[in-house]
């Protein structure tokens, strides 16, 4: 599988997580505080989320006890090396990592003389306006779709909220195509069918995912939406490609499990008649 990324920031994952841990710090938001939005946004964590997360804090002099132990516990057992073992690593790799998770828990346990500074954000201005429907090329060959729910001009980090869609057909699909589709609703690995909502950052769209969507027009959305607001539960992340991946995981995982059951954008696009609220 060729040359393996040993360090700790070396994948997507990583990247991600250090990125939106630095984002909200930068913002002004305390450690402590970004550690549980994380942790929450990411209940599954992997290994790699547990060694940025700790990478972070301790850059930002906030290493819990908790995390610490976490982490000492991952790489005293070498279970993170099984991993990598399992994934077909080759053994001059695995000896990398061992090496570089070692000396990062001896970092890890060592006091960093001062937190890193905060540095000044530029409000950032949202990649789509709201109700842009977004088409991109899934692994079966046909068209797959999501749609901006929201854009975010107040906080300053520039967010999308975009929900993934069951688009899936031969033809490009249209703006009417996106007014009457159906949520993706994931039920593959940990998933517990839960509709695929996420708040995306612009910064790295640009350079490595514009290719990858096509804006084909925009659909009315009475709601809204807040970054931190309670209306709908979504994740945070950079990584643009996580609106395309669920829909190719959740089709290949109905092919032997059945079709999950959806329900129609309107939800989450329409405002609720006053008869309807209780």
């Amino acid at each position: 599988m060729g040359t393996w990324g040993t360090a700790i920031k070396s994948n997507d994952t990583s990247a991600d997580i250090y990125a939106d841990f630095f984002d909200l710090y930068n913002d002004g938001k305390e450690p402590t505080e970004i550690k549980k939005r994380l942790i929450s946004d990411n209940p599954n964590g992997t290994n790699d989320f547990w060694f940025t997360l700790a990478l972070a804090l301790w850059e930002t002099k906030s290493l819990s006890n908790d995390i610490l132990e976490k982490v000492r516990e991952i790489i005293e057992s070498e279970s993170d090396l099984k991993v990598w073992k399992e994934l077909d690593a080759s053994e001059s790799d695995i000896k990398k990592r061992k090496v570089v998770l070692d000396k990062f828990l001896i970092k890890l346990e060592s006091e960093k003389a001062k937190p890193k500074a905060r540095k000044r954000i530029s409000k950032k201005v949202p990649i789509f306006e709201k109700g842009s429907c977004l088409t991109f090329k899934l692994e079966n060959g046909n068209y797959g779709g999501g749609i901006v729910l929201e854009s975010d001009f107040e906080t300053g980090f520039g967010y999308n909220l975009i929900v993934t869609t069951r688009i899936n057909q031969t033809n490009k699909p249209t703006v009417s195509d996106f007014k009457k589709c159906n949520v993706l609703v994931a039920s593959f690995g940990n998933w517990k069918e839960e509709s695929k909502v996420t708040w995306y950052l612009p910064k790295m769209y640009k350079k490595n995912f514009a290719e990858l969507f096509e804006n084909i027009g925009k659909i009315p959305i009475e709601r809204n939406y807040t970054p931190n607001g309670s209306e709908i539960r979504a994740s945070f992340s950079a990584g643009w490609q996580h609106i395309i991946e669920p829909i190719n995981q959740q089709l290949e995982y109905e092919k032997t499990n059945g079709i999950t059951k959806s329900f129609s954008i309107d939800k989450l696009i329409k405002r609720k008649k006053w008869w309807q609220l209780k």
